[in-house]
């Protein structure tokens, strides 16, 4: 099997990493203990190597936590696998194909995983983190990062809306001990980031 970093495991799951792309995205593979079904968050780049992972790992969903193109390479050859990728409405249009759209505060269910999706809006109109139940997990793409939100320089991005994203739909609803898995680099958690957010909206970025 292509080699990756166990990132976090417990009882009823383990998350896989693997660092693919020319801007080193992180993907993430969530696999059940009980079941040995798995999903797979940003079909970013590098498709052999994620291919190989979906099967060995039985993949049976994709979710993408935004739609810009470093995130989304290899979309196209995951849906040709016969997997299907979802995505939310508001950045549907970046990809070059789904199958399902992404709601907020929603369940995907992975074997016996429970999935929730929260919208986290600012980086991309439509990006969106995932939480697993009755687990420390975050999985935050590029909304936030150890040092701040993402990039809000790109078209349709804003740092206001990011920033009441990440202070109302991260930081007041979860536990500081919440690992925050971004979609490049290292990992932190809510508690080492969340006494800065007045330092990253006097800096504007």
């Amino acid at each position: 099997m292509v080699e990756t970093v166990v990132e976090f495991e417990d009882a009823s799951v383990v998350v896989h990493r693997l660092v693919v792309g020319p801007v080193d995205n992180n993907v993430y593979i969530l696999r059940c203990r009980e079941t040995g079904a798995s999903l797979l968050i940003d079909a970013a780049n590098e498709h052999d190597k994620l291919l190989e992972l979906c099967r060995v790992l039985d993949v049976r969903q994709v979710v993408e936590t935004h739609g810009h193109w470093d995130h989304i390479q290899a979309v196209t050859a995951v849906r040709d696998a016969g997997i299907a990728v979802a995505v939310t409405q508001a950045d549907a249009g970046m990809l070059p194909s789904y199958d399902l759209i992404l709601e907020d505060q929603s369940t995907i269910e992975i074997g016996s995983l429970r999935v929730g999706t929260i919208a986290t809006p600012g980086h991309t109109p439509g990006s969106m983190c995932f939480t697993v139940e009755g687990t420390p997990l975050l999985f935050t793409g590029d909304t936030l990062f150890p040092g701040g939100p993402g990039n809000t320089s790109f078209e349709n991005a804003d740092f206001g809306t990011i920033i009441e994203s990440i202070e109302r739909r991260l930081f007041a609803p979860f536990a500081p001990d919440t690992l925050v898995l971004p979609g490049h680099g290292a990992g932190t958690t809510l508690g080492t980031e969340s006494p800065h957010l007045d330092e990253w909206i006097e800096r504007g970025w």
